[in-house]
């Protein structure tokens, strides 16, 4: 199994970014290289940019073993 790339995010409650708004969650992917993911990132950070709630990163999933 390859390495997998993940946005992970959505809107929280306020600027300390840690507590979700219920509903809000979101999980782009998998993407099979950080390239991908970062592209994906680029996307959905530009249409959030006015939402100073939101944010999102992108996080590897290492394979087992």
């Amino acid at each position: 199994m390859n390495t997998q790339f993940w946005v992970i995010g959505g809107e929280y409650t306020d600027t300390a970014f840690q507590k979700l708004v219920g509903g809000t969650e979101c999980l782009v992917g998998p993407f099979d290289s950080r390239v991908g993911a970062m592209s994906k990132w680029r996307e959905i950070a530009a249409e959030t940019r006015s939402n100073c709630h939101a944010r999102f990163t992108i996080v590897q999933d290492s394979p087992a073993g």
